[in-house]
């Protein structure tokens, strides 16, 4: 039985400029660090990868948890800074905000670029931004509880 998702993971090439990202501007708070050396058969295994070797840190949001990566081996394959949305793969984060206007102000101020202000779709309103990496992170403010997008996020 599936319960729901614990939480998505994004790999970078700066774990601390992501962890200021996302714990410092965006407000997620930094559960644990952890990470393994070459040689981990299990860490190996789970990746699909052959003499892996990287650091993490876990941080959690309301009921989401982001894990960041920062591999050391093998060597990865930088991703497109504005990789279009369109393209396969993971599209984006979206983060549950109130008062768009106001965080998007906050973030863009602080450097964060997006796409465009804040669009109004009638009884929510959304956004992308681009993290350090360049993926994509939404901002959403579900103003109508009825409307079918509004989950119950704490």
């Amino acid at each position: 039985m599936i319960r729901g998702i614990h939480h998505m993971a994004i790999s970078t090439a700066d774990l601390e400029r992501s962890v200021r990202f996302y714990r410092d501007l965006l407000g997620f708070e930094e559960i644990f660090t952890s990470g393994w050396e070459r040689g981990a058969d299990r860490a190996d295994r789970i990746t699909g990868l052959k003499d892996s070797s990287a650091r993490l840190v876990m941080l959690k949001a309301g009921n989401a948890c982001i894990e960041i990566f920062q591999y050391s081996s093998p060597q990865a394959k930088p991703v497109e800074p504005n990789r279009p949305a369109c393209d396969h793969g993971i599209t984006h984060l979206c983060l549950d905000v109130r008062d768009i206007q106001a965080e998007y102000e906050r973030l863009k101020t602080a450097g964060m670029a997006f796409h465009c202000p804040p669009q109004d779709m009638g009884g929510v309103s959304a956004t992308y931004g681009r993290d350090p990496d360049g993926n994509i992170v939404e901002l959403l403010e579900v103003r109508d509880k009825a409307n079918p997008i509004a989950l119950n996020i704490t």
